[in-house]
């Protein structure tokens, strides 16, 4: 008698726990929904960025020549890991990768949430573009002979015979990005290792993970040199020229606004920040209030009114 009541107990707490999930994603998802419609250029345009990065990686292959591996420091002082240990600073950067992916996602599941996942998106995407177009500007400057197996004198993946038409360059296969050759100075992982940590190192809440987040990433450095898949210039450059980039444009771009932990606010629409202009031009700090009232959730019904009532009297 008791093991069946303690079941129905336990069926209860579950459907009710789910049913509050599934409200939770509902409002998120509407959320952000507004916010796409409202962001969507942003976030085409940062993802046209990363395609155009794309091609421009594999445009440098073409012209990449092989030859001996020059003279590196990192080389010397870190042991080789060899082809079939390769695979470790990969595993590693798709670590770092989805895990930041998994934290953008949390306001989805979460009750306590800092964030927007769009917002954050468009931020992200402007400091990968902004640091990938640097990229390129370098590697198309100087081709270096590449370190890595695949790109080392008698290997077949060294060079990429010339393109038979248009769509051939235009189409990006998983095996060209796996074996390019060419786009070394500096590091893309490196870029999107240390985007991501700066992220969450503004906006994350975990002490403990930011720490562990930046070692990481040291880590990462270390087994990228000690793997021959850049040298040690493409990881130096890499780490002061992402966090130069990131500290600069991070001032430059409008701040996201503060949300409540508890509950999503739904994004302004353009009418209604008209209106909020209006208000702010004919009383003064009264819409900056309000603003601020509903930024932390408290949004009162008394006050708008009489907002409203005074923008009637005026106009």
């Amino acid at each position: 008698m008791a093991l069946l009541l303690h079941d129905q107990t336990m069926s209860l707490y579950i459907g009710r726990e789910t049913s509050k999930l599934w409200k939770r994603i509902s409002a998120e998802t509407i959320t952000e929904v507004n916010l796409l419609a409202e962001n969507w250029k942003y976030i085409l345009g940062g993802l046209t960025c990363q395609y155009i990065h794309g091609l421009a990686a594999r445009g440098v292959h073409y012209i990449h020549r092989p030859g001996p591996i020059l003279q590196d420091t990192g080389f010397r002082l870190l042991p080789e890991l060899g082809q079939e240990r390769a695979y470790v600073s990969e595993t590693v950067f798709t670590f770092v990768f989805l895990s930041f992916v998994l934290w953008s996602l949390h306001p989805f599941i979460l009750k306590t949430k800092k964030i927007y996942t769009i917002l954050i998106w468009c931020r992200v995407l402007a400091f990968l573009s902004a640091c990938q177009f640097l990229r390129i500007l370098t590697f198309y400057s100087t081709q270096l002979p590449g370190p890595n197996y695949h790109c080392r004198e008698g290997s077949r993946f060294a060079t990429l015979p010339r393109p038979d038409n248009p769509l051939e360059f235009l189409l990006i296969m998983p095996r060209g990005v796996l074996y390019g050759c060419g786009d070394l100075i500096f590091s893309s992982h490196m870029i999107f290792s240390l985007v991501f940590v700066r992220t969450y190192q503004k906006y994350g809440t975990r002490r403990f993970i930011k720490q562990c987040a930046w070692l990481t990433v040291v880590i990462q450095s270390l087994l990228i040199i000690a793997s021959r898949k850049h040298y040690t210039v493409d990881v130096v450059v890499a780490w002061y020229t992402v966090n130069l980039v990131v500290f600069f444009l991070d001032r430059k771009l409008a701040e996201m606004p503060e949300r409540n932990m508890g509950a999503p606010i739904l994004p302004l629409s353009k009418d209604v920040r008209m209106k909020e202009e209006n208000i702010k031009l004919v009383n003064g700090n009264t819409g900056d209030q309000r603003l601020r009232n509903q930024a932390n959730g408290k949004v009162n019904e008394d006050s708008n009114n009489v907002v409203h009532a005074d923008v009637l009297d005026n106009l």
